[in-house]
């Protein structure tokens, strides 16, 4: 099996990561960890789902959708993503602020 990570480094492509958040109805009163969906950059409640793509939009990785209240560098430890940059071979990934830092913890490769 062949991941992605395995593709882009033999084709030399680049990819592309980022996280978007999705406005949901806030979880009932009561209910545990219901401030956990409050986003800080969008002040509202949200869930957020990263994605990896390669330059033509095909989707590489997705992550599982987390609490908007969760930085876009911590979904991607959590999500696995470190550890398949970690091991794989160098690729390219363009990404935002948010995942500056990432470069690092993977031993360069991305």
């Amino acid at each position: 099996m062949t991941t992605f990570t395995g593709h882009l480094g033999e084709s030399g492509k680049t990819a592309i990561l980022d996280a978007t958040e999705i406005r949901v109805r806030r979880p009932a009163q009561g209910t545990a960890g219901r401030d956990r969906f409050i986003s800080g950059k969008s002040k509202q409640n949200a869930v957020k789902a990263m994605v990896l793509t390669d330059a033509e939009g095909r989707l590489l990785f997705c992550g599982e959708a987390r609490p908007g209240s969760c930085p876009d560098i911590t979904q991607a430890r959590t999500s696995g993503l470190v550890g398949l940059l970690d091991t794989g071979p160098w690729v390219e990934i363009l990404a935002d602020a948010a995942y500056q830092g990432l470069g690092g913890q993977t031993g360069g490769r991305s």
